[in-house]
Protein backbone atom coordinates (compact mmCIF):
# COMPACT_ATOMS: atom_id res chain seq x y z
CA UNK A 1 0.00 0.00 0.00
CA UNK A 2 2.94 2.59 0.74
CA UNK A 3 4.53 1.58 -2.36
CA UNK A 4 1.59 1.99 -3.95
CA UNK A 5 1.02 5.37 -2.94
CA UNK A 6 4.66 6.60 -3.25
CA UNK A 7 4.61 5.60 -7.18
CA UNK A 8 1.56 7.11 -8.20
CA UNK A 9 2.27 10.50 -6.22
CA UNK A 10 5.26 10.42 -7.82
CA UNK A 11 4.63 9.41 -11.04
CA UNK A 12 1.68 12.27 -11.22
CA UNK A 13 4.13 14.75 -9.74
CA UNK A 14 6.73 14.26 -11.68
CA UNK A 15 4.62 14.62 -14.67
CA UNK A 16 3.25 17.94 -13.56
CA UNK A 17 7.16 19.16 -12.83
CA UNK A 18 8.47 17.84 -16.18
CA UNK A 19 5.61 20.30 -17.75
CA UNK A 20 6.39 23.30 -15.69
CA UNK A 21 10.26 23.25 -15.66
CA UNK A 22 10.94 22.08 -19.49
CA UNK A 23 8.72 25.80 -20.41
CA UNK A 24 11.54 27.79 -18.48
CA UNK A 25 15.00 28.09 -17.53
CA UNK A 26 17.22 29.68 -14.87
CA UNK A 27 17.31 33.31 -16.53
CA UNK A 28 12.91 32.92 -15.71
CA UNK A 29 13.61 31.93 -12.36
CA UNK A 30 15.95 34.67 -11.69
CA UNK A 31 13.95 37.07 -13.34
CA UNK A 32 15.03 40.50 -10.88
CA UNK A 33 11.21 42.17 -12.39
CA UNK A 34 9.54 39.55 -11.14
CA UNK A 35 10.73 39.61 -8.17
CA UNK A 36 10.83 43.15 -7.66
CA UNK A 37 7.00 42.88 -8.23
CA UNK A 38 6.71 40.25 -5.87
CA UNK A 39 7.80 42.35 -3.00
CA UNK A 40 6.48 45.08 -4.10
CA UNK A 41 2.83 43.14 -3.59
CA UNK A 42 4.14 41.58 -0.66
CA UNK A 43 4.80 44.89 0.82
CA UNK A 44 1.71 47.04 0.14
CA UNK A 45 -0.03 43.94 1.31
CA UNK A 46 1.54 43.86 4.74
CA UNK A 47 1.06 47.69 4.79
CA UNK A 48 -3.11 47.00 4.64
CA UNK A 49 -2.39 44.21 7.60
CA UNK A 50 -5.14 42.30 8.82
CA UNK A 51 -8.79 44.23 8.41
CA UNK A 52 -11.61 43.33 10.93
CA UNK A 53 -15.14 44.98 10.50
CA UNK A 54 -18.43 43.37 11.77
CA UNK A 55 -21.42 42.25 9.56
CA UNK A 56 -24.64 42.19 10.82
CA UNK A 57 -23.40 43.17 14.25
CA UNK A 58 -23.04 39.89 14.52
CA UNK A 59 -20.46 38.15 12.45
CA UNK A 60 -16.64 39.37 12.54
CA UNK A 61 -15.38 39.14 8.82
CA UNK A 62 -11.43 38.95 8.61
CA UNK A 63 -9.49 39.92 5.55
CA UNK A 64 -5.85 38.46 5.74
CA UNK A 65 -3.14 40.27 3.75
CA UNK A 66 -3.01 36.78 2.09
CA UNK A 67 -6.27 38.33 -0.17
CA UNK A 68 -4.95 41.76 -0.59
CA UNK A 69 -1.56 39.83 -2.31
CA UNK A 70 -3.67 37.92 -4.37
CA UNK A 71 -6.36 40.32 -6.06
CA UNK A 72 -2.75 42.34 -6.38
CA UNK A 73 -1.62 39.42 -8.09
CA UNK A 74 -4.34 38.89 -10.48
CA UNK A 75 -4.67 42.80 -11.03
CA UNK A 76 -0.25 42.72 -12.09
CA UNK A 77 -1.07 39.29 -14.30
CA UNK A 78 -4.12 41.25 -16.42
CA UNK A 79 -3.28 44.83 -16.66
CA UNK A 80 -1.81 45.77 -20.17
CA UNK A 81 0.37 48.60 -18.09
CA UNK A 82 2.79 45.90 -16.43
CA UNK A 83 4.17 44.77 -19.55
CA UNK A 84 7.12 42.67 -17.93
CA UNK A 85 4.91 40.27 -16.36
CA UNK A 86 3.04 37.57 -18.05
CA UNK A 87 2.78 33.78 -19.09
CA UNK A 88 6.18 32.63 -18.72
CA UNK A 89 6.72 34.68 -15.12
CA UNK A 90 3.92 33.31 -14.03
CA UNK A 91 5.14 29.69 -14.70
CA UNK A 92 8.75 30.67 -13.28
CA UNK A 93 6.55 31.69 -9.95
CA UNK A 94 4.72 28.52 -9.59
CA UNK A 95 8.10 26.56 -9.33
CA UNK A 96 9.35 28.91 -6.69
CA UNK A 97 6.21 28.98 -4.88
CA UNK A 98 6.84 25.29 -4.64
CA UNK A 99 10.12 25.46 -3.04
CA UNK A 100 9.13 28.48 -0.88
CA UNK A 101 5.93 26.65 0.80
CA UNK A 102 8.42 23.80 2.12
CA UNK A 103 9.39 25.91 5.11
CA UNK A 104 5.76 26.87 6.17
CA UNK A 105 5.28 22.89 5.78
CA UNK A 106 7.85 21.96 8.37
CA UNK A 107 6.57 24.65 10.61
CA UNK A 108 3.58 23.20 10.76
CA UNK A 109 4.71 19.18 11.58
CA UNK A 110 7.36 21.29 14.28
CA UNK A 111 4.73 23.16 15.95
CA UNK A 112 2.44 19.95 15.45
CA UNK A 113 4.97 17.38 17.38
CA UNK A 114 5.21 20.16 20.04
CA UNK A 115 1.92 19.60 20.96
CA UNK A 116 1.73 16.07 20.17
CA UNK A 117 0.53 14.90 23.56
CA UNK A 118 -2.95 17.05 22.83
CA UNK A 119 -3.16 16.04 19.73
CA UNK A 120 -3.25 12.32 20.76
CA UNK A 121 -6.14 12.93 23.32
CA UNK A 122 -8.70 13.67 20.36
CA UNK A 123 -8.47 9.93 19.53
CA UNK A 124 -9.98 8.82 16.26
CA UNK A 125 -11.54 11.93 15.72
CA UNK A 126 -8.50 13.37 13.88
CA UNK A 127 -8.81 10.68 11.02
CA UNK A 128 -12.73 10.26 11.11
CA UNK A 129 -13.11 14.31 9.80
CA UNK A 130 -11.52 12.89 6.40
CA UNK A 131 -14.88 11.15 6.17
CA UNK A 132 -16.78 14.34 5.67
CA UNK A 133 -15.34 14.93 2.18
CA UNK A 134 -17.33 12.16 1.13
CA UNK A 135 -20.97 14.02 1.45
CA UNK A 136 -19.72 16.45 -0.41
CA UNK A 137 -19.88 14.01 -3.42
CA UNK A 138 -23.86 13.67 -3.12
CA UNK A 139 -24.42 17.86 -3.49
CA UNK A 140 -21.39 18.71 -5.65
CA UNK A 141 -22.25 16.04 -8.66
CA UNK A 142 -25.87 16.39 -9.65
CA UNK A 143 -25.26 20.09 -9.43
CA UNK A 144 -22.16 19.77 -11.84
CA UNK A 145 -24.18 17.08 -13.94
CA UNK A 146 -27.19 20.41 -14.16
CA UNK A 147 -24.75 23.13 -15.28
CA UNK A 148 -23.72 20.45 -18.41
CA UNK A 149 -20.32 18.92 -17.19
CA UNK A 150 -20.41 15.11 -18.26
CA UNK A 151 -17.25 12.74 -17.41
CA UNK A 152 -15.25 16.76 -16.40
CA UNK A 153 -17.64 16.26 -13.09
CA UNK A 154 -15.88 12.95 -12.15
CA UNK A 155 -12.74 14.89 -12.13
CA UNK A 156 -14.40 17.78 -10.09
CA UNK A 157 -16.41 16.87 -7.40
CA UNK A 158 -14.62 13.69 -6.34
CA UNK A 159 -12.28 15.46 -3.95
CA UNK A 160 -11.29 18.80 -2.83
CA UNK A 161 -8.78 18.53 -5.94
CA UNK A 162 -5.32 19.20 -4.55
CA UNK A 163 -1.98 17.56 -5.32
CA UNK A 164 -2.35 13.90 -3.88
CA UNK A 165 -5.51 13.43 -5.88
CA UNK A 166 -3.97 15.12 -8.89
CA UNK A 167 -1.76 12.10 -8.86
CA UNK A 168 -4.46 9.29 -8.62
CA UNK A 169 -6.15 11.28 -11.84
CA UNK A 170 -3.15 11.15 -13.73
CA UNK A 171 -2.37 7.77 -13.17
CA UNK A 172 -6.16 6.17 -13.94
CA UNK A 173 -7.36 8.78 -16.67
CA UNK A 174 -4.49 10.26 -18.34
CA UNK A 175 -3.70 14.31 -18.91
CA UNK A 176 -5.63 14.65 -21.81
CA UNK A 177 -8.81 12.73 -20.39
CA UNK A 178 -11.96 14.75 -19.69
CA UNK A 179 -11.93 13.66 -15.99
CA UNK A 180 -8.10 15.74 -15.78
CA UNK A 181 -9.91 18.48 -17.36
CA UNK A 182 -12.49 19.13 -15.30
CA UNK A 183 -10.13 18.50 -11.54
CA UNK A 184 -7.70 21.03 -13.26
CA UNK A 185 -11.31 23.41 -13.43
CA UNK A 186 -11.30 23.08 -9.84
CA UNK A 187 -8.05 23.11 -9.07
CA UNK A 188 -7.25 26.53 -10.51
CA UNK A 189 -10.54 27.66 -8.80
CA UNK A 190 -9.32 26.37 -5.45
CA UNK A 191 -5.81 28.70 -6.17
CA UNK A 192 -7.65 31.59 -6.77
CA UNK A 193 -10.83 31.72 -4.40
CA UNK A 194 -9.61 28.90 -1.81
CA UNK A 195 -7.70 31.02 0.34
CA UNK A 196 -10.48 33.87 0.11
CA UNK A 197 -13.10 31.35 1.08
CA UNK A 198 -11.85 29.67 3.83
CA UNK A 199 -10.82 32.84 5.70
CA UNK A 200 -14.40 34.01 5.15
CA UNK A 201 -16.18 30.37 6.11
CA UNK A 202 -14.18 30.44 9.14
CA UNK A 203 -15.11 33.77 10.67
CA UNK A 204 -19.23 32.71 9.37
CA UNK A 205 -19.18 29.31 10.72
CA UNK A 206 -17.39 30.49 14.39
CA UNK A 207 -20.75 32.77 15.29
CA UNK A 208 -23.36 30.29 13.16
CA UNK A 209 -22.08 27.34 15.12
CA UNK A 210 -20.74 27.41 18.41
CA UNK A 211 -18.43 24.49 17.94
CA UNK A 212 -15.04 24.54 20.43
CA UNK A 213 -12.12 26.58 18.50
CA UNK A 214 -10.10 22.90 18.08
CA UNK A 215 -13.08 21.57 16.06
CA UNK A 216 -12.36 24.52 13.89
CA UNK A 217 -8.45 23.85 13.69
CA UNK A 218 -9.50 20.15 12.58
CA UNK A 219 -11.88 21.35 9.83
CA UNK A 220 -9.13 23.67 8.52
CA UNK A 221 -6.91 21.18 7.70
CA UNK A 222 -8.39 19.79 4.16
CA UNK A 223 -5.06 18.67 2.80
CA UNK A 224 -4.50 22.15 0.89
CA UNK A 225 -1.10 24.31 3.15
CA UNK A 226 -2.35 27.37 1.72
CA UNK A 227 -5.94 27.02 2.45
CA UNK A 228 -5.03 25.38 5.97
CA UNK A 229 -3.07 28.15 6.81
CA UNK A 230 -5.26 30.59 5.20
CA UNK A 231 -7.98 29.14 7.47
CA UNK A 232 -6.10 28.52 10.71
CA UNK A 233 -4.94 31.99 10.47
CA UNK A 234 -8.18 33.44 11.62
CA UNK A 235 -9.01 31.42 13.84
CA UNK A 236 -5.94 32.86 15.79
CA UNK A 237 -6.56 35.93 15.27
CA UNK A 238 -10.33 35.28 16.58
CA UNK A 239 -8.69 33.22 19.32
CA UNK A 240 -4.93 34.84 20.39
CA UNK A 241 -4.55 33.19 23.29
CA UNK A 242 -4.57 28.81 21.87
CA UNK A 243 -3.08 30.41 18.77
CA UNK A 244 -0.12 27.43 18.93
CA UNK A 245 -2.79 24.66 19.89
CA UNK A 246 -4.84 25.55 17.24
CA UNK A 247 -2.05 25.90 14.68
CA UNK A 248 -0.72 21.60 15.89
CA UNK A 249 -4.52 21.21 15.49
CA UNK A 250 -4.66 22.04 11.79
CA UNK A 251 -1.19 21.25 10.77
CA UNK A 252 -1.33 18.06 11.73
CA UNK A 253 -5.00 17.16 10.52
CA UNK A 254 -3.57 18.91 7.27
CA UNK A 255 -0.77 15.97 6.90
CA UNK A 256 -3.32 13.26 7.96
CA UNK A 257 -5.34 14.44 5.06
CA UNK A 258 -3.02 14.76 2.65
CA UNK A 259 -1.63 11.24 3.47
CA UNK A 260 -5.09 9.25 4.59
CA UNK A 261 -6.79 11.13 1.91
CA UNK A 262 -5.43 9.39 -0.89
CA UNK A 263 -6.70 5.81 0.39
CA UNK A 264 -10.21 7.39 0.99
CA UNK A 265 -10.02 8.84 -2.58
CA UNK A 266 -8.69 5.66 -4.21
CA UNK A 267 -10.93 2.83 -2.11
CA UNK A 268 -14.14 5.58 -1.44
CA UNK A 269 -14.17 8.67 -3.28
CA UNK A 270 -13.54 7.86 -6.84
CA UNK A 271 -15.00 4.82 -7.35
CA UNK A 272 -18.20 6.38 -5.66
CA UNK A 273 -18.07 9.11 -7.68
CA UNK A 274 -17.89 6.67 -10.95
CA UNK A 275 -20.72 4.62 -9.91
CA UNK A 276 -22.90 7.88 -9.13
CA UNK A 277 -22.00 9.32 -12.18
CA UNK A 278 -23.24 6.13 -14.11
CA UNK A 279 -26.62 6.13 -12.48
CA UNK A 280 -27.63 10.11 -12.65
CA UNK A 281 -26.14 10.50 -16.32
CA UNK A 282 -28.78 8.65 -17.39
CA UNK A 283 -31.26 11.91 -16.28
CA UNK A 284 -29.03 14.97 -17.03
Amino acid sequence: MKYYQFQILTKGMCIIMRKVISSINFRDIFNYKLHITVLVIFIISNICGVIKFSLFNSITIIILPLVFSLFLSLFTYSSKLIKWIGKRESQSATVIFMVVLCPLIAKLAIISGQNISLLYNTGPLIILEELGDIMCIFIALPIALILGFRKEAIGMTSSICREPQMAVIIDKYGINSDEYKGFMIVYIMGIILGTVFMSFIVNILVVILPLHPYAYALGCGIGSTSMNVAGVTALTVLYPDMSNQLIAFSGIANIISVVFSIYIYIFISLPLTEKLYSILSRFF
